[in-house]
């Protein structure tokens, strides 16, 4: 689990990214593609083309962490955007993380009765 303090932003990297780059080829993406500060202590989420692969790049004022997940079934949900990044908090991270849709997350089940 990544230790995230509160007020930290979530930047997700709309399409897809080429899963072969490591951390210094991920914060160029940032600097150049997505023009935000690689090492402001922000969250920048990157997808692969298959869908299964999420790699996190993150600066939390001491060093650069990259934190990669992948699903064994199924596909992280990602926004259609035609390019750019998105925001979005850090508890729609966490569902995002588990493979649950971030954008309309729904309760599974729900107790029928108190007793």
């Amino acid at each position: 689990m990544i230790p995230v303090p509160g007020g930290v932003r979530v930047w997700i990297a709309t399409g897809h990214t080429d899963m072969r780059r490591g951390m210094q080829g991920l914060a160029l993406q940032v600097q150049e593609g997505l023009k935000r500060d690689p090492h402001g202590g922000d969250l920048f989420a990157f997808r692969g083309r298959r869908g299964d692969l999420l790699k996190i790049l993150w600066h939390d004022g001491v060093g650069l962490s990259l934190y990669a997940k992948r699903l064994d079934r199924g596909r992280f949900i990602w926004p259609q955007t035609a390019g750019g990044v998105v925001s979005m908090t850090p508890a729609q991270m966490g569902y995002l993380l588990e493979g649950i849709d971030w954008r309309n997350p729904r309760q599974t089940w729900r107790p029928q009765s108190a007793g």
